[in-house]
């Protein structure tokens, strides 16, 4: 029985870790708590496009037809993640107007309180909740604040400004708000939308965090681990990655998972649970999750051995676009771990992770030792492939 845990020979880097959420702060936590994965360059990214079958058979495939590139590999993301920093991507007059969904009721047009302009907000009234929300927001009404700071950010109803949107975050924050605090935080951090200032951003992300901000919490533990590299760092993290885990945040479950695992000052029962946190990440659909979690279940680590678990992980990893679980499933159906064995879908998987950048010279014998058919039925597998 292989050790999935070695890895594959790696030429480029597979499709980046999303282990940051939007925060651009450089952090390094992955490699810090040991994660068993070998991590490749970034693929080349081109479109796809038909392989001449009839020269099959007087070439070596594994060094030219598998040079056709695919669709970029992009990491997994939980839906309910940020992806982005609040208005990083530049769409300045872009501006949304979705259908209402309910009317709204004449006593919210009437009422002067953030939670009138709150309803019109749920209820699509963008403009409307804009009028309710400006005045309190002037008069330092910190939840209005935050929201006009939110209409700005996303151009609803409104052209996007995120010079306005930085502003009002940073009203609200100054006022305490939990969630201005996180978004003025990025801002701070990262430079974009408002000078950087590291110091203060930190701090903000600190107190986002003390409020119970789940992404702030799993942010600022990020934080922790940079300032102070090692073990140290990792149990200063600790109880923010366990109150943002808790509250759903799957970059923190997985962090959780590693640092339950490998680090040395952990209860018993805290290791034992790692194998369930990695769980509940790779349910939220968070593809590195899934391969670890399909390593684990092979190799029997954090619990018993479970092939056949293993197997369907890998595959949900791999169809997701994780290139070294592409990779890890044509060995699976090479050996026939938790599955019957298949060449061709072994071919094929080996194909995809080829051209996304993974040399695995093991996998190129197999894949030159297969006959001209089952070449060619690979090839057209991979080339059909989509996520």
């Amino acid at each position: 029985m292989m050790a999935f845990m070695a890895g594959a020979e790696t030429g480029a880097r597979a499709a980046p870790s999303r282990w940051r959420i939007a925060a651009n702060v450089p952090m390094a936590l992955v490699c810090m708590i040991s994660c068993a994965i070998a991590q490749t360059d970034e693929p080349a990214m081109a479109g796809d496009a038909p392989v001449e079958m009839e020269t099959l058979p007087n070439l070596q495939p594994s060094d030219r037809l598998l040079d056709d590139p695919i669709d970029p590999i992009a990491p997994g993301e939980p839906g309910f993640l940020l992806d982005r920093l609040a208005g990083e991507e530049e769409e300045a007059q872009r501006i949304l107007l979705p259908p209402a969904v309910t009317p709204l009721p004449p006593s919210l047009l009437q009422a002067g309180t953030p939670e009138a302009a709150y309803g019109a907000f749920q209820r699509g009234h963008y403009l409307t909740a804009l009028d309710l929300a400006l005045p309190l927001a002037e008069e330092g009404e910190v939840s209005a604040q935050t929201l006009v700071a939110e209409l700005f950010a996303e151009g609803f109803a409104v052209p996007r400004d995120m010079e306005q949107a930085a502003f009002w975050y940073g009203q609200a924050a100054a006022g305490g708000d939990p969630v201005a605090q996180f978004k003025y935080a990025l801002m701070l951090l990262s430079g974009r939308h408002a000078e950087r200032d590291v110091e203060r951003g930190r701090a903000l992300m600190q107190a986002a965090a003390d409020q119970g901000n789940p992404i702030a919490q799993f942010n600022y533990g990020q934080i922790l681990v940079e300032r102070t590299p090692g073990e140290r760092g990792l149990m200063d993290a600790l109880p923010y990655f366990e109150k943002a885990a808790e509250q759903g945040i799957a970059d923190a479950q997985y962090a959780l998972s590693q640092i339950y695992l490998n680090a040395v000052d952990i209860s018993e029962a805290n290791r034992d649970s790692a194998r369930q946190w990695l769980l509940r990440a790779a349910r939220a659909g968070y593809d590195t999750a899934q391969l670890d979690l399909a390593i684990w279940l092979v190799d029997g680590i954090g619990g018993e051995s479970d092939y056949e678990a293993g197997f369907r992980w890998m595959q949900r990893a791999a169809v997701r676009g994780n290139v070294i679980a592409q990779n890890r499933l044509a060995h699976l159906y090479i050996e026939a771990i938790g599955t019957r064995p298949d060449p061709v879908e072994a071919g094929k998987w080996y194909v995809l992770s080829r051209r996304a950048g993974l040399n695995d010279p093991v996998l190129q014998d197999f894949f030159r030792g297969l006959t001209d058919e089952e070449q060619r039925q690979a090839i057209e597998a991979a080339n059909s492939f989509r996520r």
